[in-house]
């Protein structure tokens, strides 16, 4: 599984795209479809902490998880910089967590359950959620398709020039055709008075897309009720060609 221990550096910036307040509605309206209080919530895999923050801010009882200390160290500043003190933030591998209490809700997005690319590491991810969980609690997380994985994804490479860095992303489709090997090269701007100098930072990670048969017959294992599947942020169903489904199940 991918360090992140450059790419948090970054992270933030090079997901600039990502519209973490409508994110964080979207969850919140996921949530009162079903006539769900959120509670007490997990934000499993965490990153920088930004969706975490945000449902604070909207009124959620959440708090993060995820296992990358340099992540972790970025939401922490963040909770602080919006205000928000004694904001807890733990780090464990999703597959292992280890909660002090149970929760209502547990949300993992932006396809953090493809980083995870051995079935029964997703599978044990699933059930430790589940063990944590009061009854009727809901579990709501995304991940990134096969469709995704062969035809966006797929061998191709992409280019992110920002303001403090340029990132050269990598990719390679694998034999089995829904793991995707992935390179990122960061080329830092380090400004002085007569020229602009880079410094390179190299990362490399997997992921893996799960067919929406794996993922059911996984949630049922591990003692969960399917009540939906959307294409993301939508309320649609998922078209054979969506690159991101979302999940919504109920701890039984």
């Amino acid at each position: 599984m991918l360090s992140y221990s450059y790419f948090a550096d970054f992270y933030d910036e090079l997901t600039a795209n990502v519209n973490y307040k409508e994110a964080a509605q979207y969850i919140i309206k996921l949530s009162e479809r079903y006539g769900h209080d959120m509670g007490i919530t997990l934000d499993l895999a965490c990153g920088t902490g930004t969706l975490t923050v945000m449902l604070k801010k909207l009124g959620v009882d959440i708090y993060g998880i995820d296992a990358s200390a340099e992540m972790l160290s970025e939401a922490q500043e963040k909770a602080m910089e919006n205000g928000i003190s004694g904001m807890l933030f733990l780090r464990q591998k999703m597959q292992s967590i280890d909660l002090y209490g149970t929760i209502d809700t547990c949300i993992c997005t932006l396809d953090s359950i493809n980083h995870i690319t051995d079935i029964e590491d997703v599978q044990k991810t699933f059930s430790k959620v589940s063990f944590f969980m009061n009854p009727q609690a809901l579990f709501i997380f995304d991940v990134n398709t096969v469709y995704k994985h062969q035809q966006i994804l797929a061998d191709n490479t992409f280019v992110y020039d920002t303001e403090n860095v340029y990132c050269v992303w990598q990719n390679t489709l694998c034999s089995d055709k829904r793991t995707v090997d992935i390179s990122l090269d960061f080329f830092e701007r380090l400004e002085d008075k007569k020229s602009t100098c880079y410094r390179r930072f190299s990362e490399s990670f997997r992921e893996k897309a799960y067919s929406d048969e794996e993922i059911c017959t996984m949630l049922d294992k591990a003692g969960f009720e399917l009540l939906d599947r959307f294409a993301w942020n939508t309320f649609k169903a998922p078209e054979p060609d969506c690159q991101r489904v979302v999940y919504i199940a109920r701890k039984l």
